[in-house]
C-alpha cells in the first residue's frame, strides 16, 4: 500500500502512524531480525507515509532503534524466561537458568551481530545506556526474577538485588559483546559461569 501523507497536522488520517505506535516499532524491529540496515526512507516506503512523517512521528533514527531493540530484547527475555520454566528441574534458580538463555539468544542473533557489525558505537550506546530503556528494562527484569528466587525459594544474595541484576546484566554485555568493546572473542559460557558464581556466591 502506498499513500502520500501530507506534514500537516490538520490533514493526518487516523490510519497514519503515530509516535511510539506499535507498527512503526515493529517494523523496524523486524528489519533488525532481518539483518537489514534500518533504512528510514525504507522504513517509510513499507509504511506507506513520506520520510517526513516518518522522522515526525519518530524524532529520529536514534530512537526508533532504541524503541525496536527494546522490543527484540522485551521478547528474548520472555521466551528465555519461558523456556527455562519449562525445563526448570525443582529447586533450581529462576535467574541462573533464565540468564543462560538470554545470553545463548542473544549470541545466536544474526539480526544483533550484523548490527554490531555494521553500526558498533551506537548500538552499544543504545544497548548499554544506563538512563536508556533497553538497560533499564533487562537490569528491572533480572531484578524481578531474584526477587523471585528469594520468596519462593528462599535465595538469599550476597548483596541488595538490585545491585546484584545491574553487576549481572553488566557483566553479560561485557561478555557477549567483548569484540567490540574490547577487542576480544565473546564468551559465552565464562559468562554464564561468572554470573552464576555471582548469583550464587560460589568460586567460578
Amino acid at each position: 500500500m502506498t499513500a502520500s501523507v501530507t506534514a500537516g497536522a490538520s490533514q493526518r488520517g487516523p490510519s497514519t502512524p503515530r509516535v511510539g505506535s506499535p507498527r512503526i516499532v515493529n517494523l523496524a524491529a523486524r528489519w533488525i531480525n532481518d539483518g537489514r540496515r534500518l533504512d528510514m526512507q525504507g522504513i517509510a516506503d513499507e509504511l506507506g507515509v513520506s520520510r517526513v512523517t516518518l522522522f515526525r512521528n519518530v524524532g529520529s533514527r536514534d530512537v526508533l532503534l532504541s524503541e525496536a531493540l527494546w522490543v527484540i530484547t522485551e521478547r528474548t527475555l520472555r521466551i528465555a524466561a519461558a523456556q527455562w520454566e519449562a525445563e526448570r528441574p525443582p529447586g533450581a534458580l529462576l535467574t541462573t537458568g533464565t540468564g543462560r538463555n538470554i545470553n545463548a539468544m542473544v549470541a545466536s542473533s544474526k539480526g544483533m551481530r550484523r548490527l554490531l557489525d555494521d553500526e558498533p558505537a551506537l548500538t552499544l550506546r543504545v544497548m548499554t545506556d544506563p538512563r536508556g530503556r533497553v538497560q533499564t528494562g533487562v537490569v528491572a527484569f533480572i531484578e524481578a526474577l531474584l526477587r523471585r528466587d528469594m520468596d519462593e525459594l528462599g535465595f538469599v544474595p550476597l548483596i541488595e538485588p538490585g545491585a546484584l541484576a545491574y553487576a549481572l546484566v553488566r557483566m553479560g554485555e561485557s561478555f557477549l559483546y567483548a569484540d567490540v568493546l574490547a577487542a576480544r572473542r565473546p564468551d559465552v559460557e565464562l559468562a554464564n559461569r561468572l554470573q552464576q558464581a555471582l548469583i550464587e556466591g560460589i568460586r567460578p
